[in-house]
């Protein structure tokens, strides 16, 4: 049995693990944390995760990024597996869960769905490709209207794979609005959009001379982003020490 504490417990998210988990065999939810104890979720919710004593054999984090921090120092203490889904942390924090993973098990991915991870593979291949023959490369992410943070988590994985894989030479561009110039080739433009109920959409587009070649990945629910972190947990439980990502669990399953 995979015992779990759910960080942010009570958010959109922590409640769709919360239904699925109760259909999930071999797992079971033993813990919540959240800032507000607000509902009956079938297991005990803590606002000060310092409370929480039960045992635990992974954390899914879709919390805030305001509390990483108190749950990293929370996972390091205990010597819990963490899969971190929050976006959006700076880079003092990115470094912080770099510290983490000297000492425990974590994993951190910006999208947790099988289709994203695939994707971020599969750009590498094409910006060797059409890079060279002349090709400008921008994304467009499209969210709901609560997202805080813009651009998302997935453009900029989207952004760093392609970059990784050519050199990463390339800079980002995230407004254009304020210089009048004509664009740089050794840019990549990353556009957000926010509004109505949209789950996640992500357009990478190269376009070249006379034709433009678009990836595209459209969530439709937040039911793939809480089947992958079930993935996610079940793998990274009993794990040593170490920096996973969900290319390791898709890897493990292959």
């Amino acid at each position: 049995m995979v015992r779990v504490i759910m960080h942010g417990c009570n958010g959109h998210m922590g409640q769709v693990i919360t239904s699925l988990v109760q259909e999930e065999e071999g797992m079971e939810i033993v813990a919540g944390i959240d800032l507000v104890d607000c509902r009956d979720n079938g297991y005990p919710v803590y606002t000060n995760i310092n409370d929480c004593r039960e045992e635990a054999d992974v954390i899914i984090d879709f919390a805030s990024a305001k509390a990483t921090d108190a749950l990293l120092a929370f996972g390091v203490k205990r010597r819990i597996p963490m899969v971190l889904c929050t976006t959006g942390l700076t880079k003092e924090q990115m470094q912080a869960v770099e510290e983490a993973s000297q000492k425990v098990a974590v994993l951190k991915s910006a999208n947790m769905s099988l289709g994203v991870n695939m994707l971020l593979k599969l750009l590498k291949e094409a910006a060797n490709i059409l890079v060279p023959a002349g090709f400008d490369i921008e994304i467009v992410e499209k969210h709901h209207n609560r997202k805080v943070d813009a651009p998302s988590g997935t453009a900029l994985a989207l952004a760093d794979s392609i970059n990784e894989s050519l050199g990463n030479e390339y800079e980002y561009k995230f407004d254009r609005s304020q210089t009048r110039e004509k664009r740089d080739k050794k840019e990549i433009g990353i556009s957000a959009v926010r509004g109505g109920t949209i789950v996640g959409d992500h357009d990478v587009i190269f376009a070249g001379t006379d034709e433009v070649v678009t990836f595209s990945h459209t969530a439709y629910s937040r039911a793939i982003f809480a089947k992958g972190a079930l993935q996610a947990a079940r793998f990274l439980a009993g794990k040593p020490a170490g920096y996973y990502q969900m290319s390791h669990v898709i890897d493990g399953q292959s």
